[in-house]
């Protein structure tokens, strides 16, 4: 670990002005991401900025938006009342990632710009275009199990490994952001890049540019919500498949409207807009959550050791569709 110095910013602006300071400034929130990284010699900055001051409330609004603080850690998110009841797909999606000493660290914030956890990434000797930009990717012909089935590339099939971030791409999310141009907000889906050329570039996020909270725009079906995660053990590991589902099913047994997003599947939390496309006037039974999941994944391609996740997914999407339909009967 390289030398580095370490400040506490009272506030957003006080942390900007700090990061405008440094040559390698880096935010750290609970570290649970950051510190590894600073381990394994892939992060180097030259300056920590503790930013756990900034706003960590879980606020519900009277229009049923909710604003979430960046600060607020992953634990108090799952257990908010408010949010187990309205946003269940939320809760859930944070309960299914990590441990629960992590989660009790961890920042809305800082999970959504973890990075990938891909072993080549982490490996030093492995030749990896996210940590050398024109270095190559092992990953391609490497043990894959884990990698990208859609929106991969020739130089990187790395997925993202949040599973609340499923949930935020479902729920049309926006960011709030704070950075040394000023205000600004983002759609949470413009937020993550897909590798093309360059996947060391992750986000859209400017330099220095801070995420100050998370927007959450009423959503009343999203009661009927919930998220599953397929894995190979039943704790502490990253998804094969993960699925993040809200429907909204009318008198007629039709869905009138679906919010759809994939995890372990992509370099960013993926949204399935082709099967929601499908879904909606459609019947609410199983040819139609196959249908909509075949639409979904035609563009999928498999690797050396992940084509199973291609039919994984079309069958989870139809498993948690039916399960929600069950649920309004």
């Amino acid at each position: 670990m390289n030398l580095f110095s370490y400040e506490q910013a009272s506030n957003a602006a006080a942390a900007i002005d700090l990061a405008k300071a440094g040559n390698a400034p880096r935010y750290l929130g609970g570290g649970t991401n950051l510190v590894d990284l600073m381990r394994e010699d892939i992060e180097r900055p030259d300056m920590l900025i503790d930013i756990t001051q900034l706003p960590a409330d879980i606020e519900p609004r009277s229009d049923g938006s909710l604003l979430i603080g960046a600060a607020a850690k992953n634990t108090a998110l799952a257990a908010d009342s408010y949010v187990r009841s309205a946003l269940p797909l939320l809760s859930r999606s944070i309960l299914a990632g990590a441990s629960a000493q992590i989660r009790n660290m961890a920042t809305v914030g800082g999970n959504i710009l973890q990075r990938t956890r891909c072993r080549y990434f982490y490996d030093d000797a492995a030749h990896c275009n996210k940590r050398h930009p024109g270095d190559g990717c092992d990953a391609r012909d490497g043990f894959n199990r884990y990698h990208a089935i859609l929106g991969a590339s020739p130089s990187c099939v790395a997925t993202h490994p949040s599973d609340m971030c499923v949930a935020l791409a479902a729920l049309d999310a926006r960011l709030h952001l704070k950075g040394p141009i000023g205000l600004r907000s983002m759609p949470f889906l413009d937020l993550h890049r897909l590798p093309g050329e360059r996947p060391d570039i992750e986000t859209d996020l400017q330099p220095n540019e801070l995420i100050t909270a998370v927007e959450i725009p009423p959503l009343p079906f999203a009661r009927r919500s919930t998220y599953r995660k397929v894995r190979d053990r039943a704790s502490y590991a990253f998804a094969l498949i993960s699925v993040a589902a809200a429907v909204d099913i009318d008198e007629a047994g039709k869905v009138h409207d679906a919010r759809l997003a994939l995890g372990g599947v992509a370099h960013k939390p993926w949204r399935a807009l082709k099967a929601e496309a499908v879904l909606k006037g459609a019947p609410a039974n199983v040819e139609s959550f196959r249908a909509a999941a075949e639409a979904e994944l035609a563009a999928a391609i498999g690797l050396k050791d992940n084509g199973f996740k291609i039919e994984l997914a079309k069958r989870t999407i139809v498993a948690v569709l039916d399960e929600l339909k069950g649920e309004g009967a």
